[in-house]
């Protein structure tokens, strides 16, 4: 983690001088928000020795975390280390499972990593059995239980499907799976071997894991309620030990019985104390992966709006105090995985290319007023004077606009885009709009008609409009936020050597996170690193 981290943990602000034969102006480009040591986190497992474990989708990687310090550092990088659960062998042989991709991997000590099976989308959770045989379950992108080979040898073995989304589960000392159907609120077992489901508890709301204590109770993780509930397997009675807060993802159990439960919005890991329900934070972040971002200004004050993936939250532009209206899965809240934010008067656009949509907010309220569903992989939205949204799909390379009741008339402005990725509003409405695999930067008029304002730029991602008109842009692939005149298309760098550029996750798009840009009232530009987990703020000297 050090070499992400290396560029914010060395100087706590840095000068940085505009590009050659540009006017000698200088900025000074501070962190706002301080970052943190996942992308998100979900499954954990502890090894023999007690080392700590915790897995990473977006970030393809798997940590080995440092519960004394409250530090992280990568056990196996991408692409392998993508890992949405973790599970350990009775000899010690590590085994995790890589969602968007569809593999499952393994590694013996330190040894080389194997392939264990491939082809699974959605492959969510795993477990070992006594015996050593490996069980797992497909989520969300599919809904079947396997048998795996441990050797990678035989291709996996379907057991059964469409049980209501098995997610974290365990064999308990009767041999037999335990997990929750994340889409019943149930807590059942399984009989691997003769491939029968009963209901062991029910009542939960979004119960996303499970494990067994050395007393045989069974703890289960309620993601929506934010609670670590104590069943017994026996009679499903149950006992609330320990309220926290919703995302949780996963847990894992320590010979002591010690309780270790991931959170994706905090992008950390509490310990619990089984009798107590105390819980202390091992690591988090005050971030979990920020994308797009929108900043309004009212009077002096900047409020900067962020695409946090697992939460949509609020910035204060002087102090970097943090707020959150909403997150990833708790109970009663719209939100689907947000990965671009803008913002203007009284409207929050998040878009999420993962679920395919784009959500209204009341800036003000933080009140959902439109949840759009059915884009193609939506990187960006903008809300246009007469009501319409503007949005810029990348799954089918167009700029599409959304109008009529609930957004559902869709016709596209502008197609044969090269990764639209930012959108800016400009004036009478047109939009200033970013392609990321071209390396452009255009304008695209209300009719369509687009004319280029800056070519050859590498990875353009985030895009906003400056008080003065001129364009702020974050150029991922040279990791460099740049100022575009919209006049003549004169490009004049304004910070380099920018922590931005998190690669894309293997089996997602290949932008995966924008990096987010916005401008203030007095000029003052803010952008994300999705790298560190952090909030940058540039200000002219």
């Amino acid at each position: 983690m050090t070499s992400r981290l290396a560029l914010a943990a060395s100087v706590a602000a840095i000068a940085f001088g505009c590009a050659a034969g540009a006017s000698a102006q200088t900025y000074e480009v501070t962190k706002l928000v301080p970052g943190s040591a996942f992308h998100g986190v979900h499954g954990l497992g502890i090894d023999k020795s007690g080392r700590v474990f915790a897995g990473s989708v977006a970030g393809a990687a798997l940590y080995e975390v440092d519960r004394a310090s409250g530090t992280a550092k990568i056990a196996v990088p991408s692409p392998e280390g993508m890992s949405d659960d973790i599970a350990f062998a009775p000899d010690g042989t590590m085994a995790w499972a890589a969602f968007l991709t569809g593999d499952l991997y393994s590694r013996k000590g330190d040894g080389p990593v194997k392939k264990l099976a491939s082809g699974l989308p959605g492959i969510n959770s795993l477990a070992f059995r006594k015996d050593g045989r490996l069980y797992a379950t497909q989520v969300f992108l599919g809904d079947a239980l396997y048998e795996i080979d441990v050797e990678g040898a035989k291709p996996p073995r379907k057991i059964m499907e469409k049980m209501g989304g098995l997610n974290g589960f365990e064999f308990g000392p009767d041999d037999r799976l335990y997990g929750p159907l994340w889409f019943k609120g149930q807590i059942a077992r399984v009989d691997v071997d003769k491939a029968d489901l009963s209901v062991v508890a029910d009542g939960f709301k979004i119960p996303a894991a499970v494990n067994f204590d050395s007393k045989g109770n069974l703890w289960v993780v309620d993601t929506a309620l934010g609670q670590l509930v104590r069943v017994d397997p026996k009679t499903g009675a149950k006992k609330l030990v320990a309220q926290l807060k919703p995302s949780l993802d996963n847990l894992a159990i320590d010979d002591k019985d010690r309780i270790f439960v991931s959170n994706m919005a905090d992008n950390g890991i509490q310990e619990v104390d089984s009798e107590t329900g105390a819980a202390k934070q091992v690591i988090s972040g005050k971030l979990a992966l920020p994308g797009g971002i929108g900043v309004v200004s009212d009077g002096a004050k900047d409020t900067i709006y962020i695409a946090d993936v697992f939460a949509y939250r609020t910035v204060d532009g002087a102090t970097g105090e943090v707020s959150e209206p909403a997150r990833m899965h708790a109970d009663g809240v719209a939100l689907e995985y947000p990965m671009s934010a803008t913002a203007k008067g009284d409207d929050v656009l998040l878009s999420s290319w993962f679920t395919g949509t784009v959500q209204l907010i009341d800036r003000k309220t933080g009140k959902t007023k439109e949840m759009l569903h059915g884009f193609k992989a939506p990187h960006d939205a903008v809300k246009l004077g007469d009501g319409s949204i503007l949005v810029s799909e990348l799954g089918s390379k167009s700029l599409v606009r959304a109008s009529g009741e609930h957004g559902k008339d869709r016709t596209v402005v502008i197609g044969n885009l090269e990764g639209p990725i930012g959108l800016a509003a400009g004036s009478g409405g047109a939009v200033y709009l970013t392609e990321a695999f071209a390396g452009l930067v255009s304008k695209v008029e209300a009719n369509g008609e687009k004319s280029v304002v800056a070519k050859d730029l590498k990875g353009p991602e985030g895009i906003a409009v400056a008080p003065d008109g001129k364009l702020i842009v974050a150029e991922v692939g040279a990791k460099r936020i740049v100022q575009i005149d919209p006049k003549d298309g004169a490009v004049t760098e304004i910070a380099a050597n920018l922590p931005i550029g998190l690669p894309a996750a293997p089996g997602g798009l290949p932008s995966n996170i924008p990096t987010g840009v916005g401008v203030g009232a007095t000029g003052v530009i803010y952008f994300s690193s999705d790298l560190e987990n952090a909030i940058y703020k540039v200000v002219r000297k």
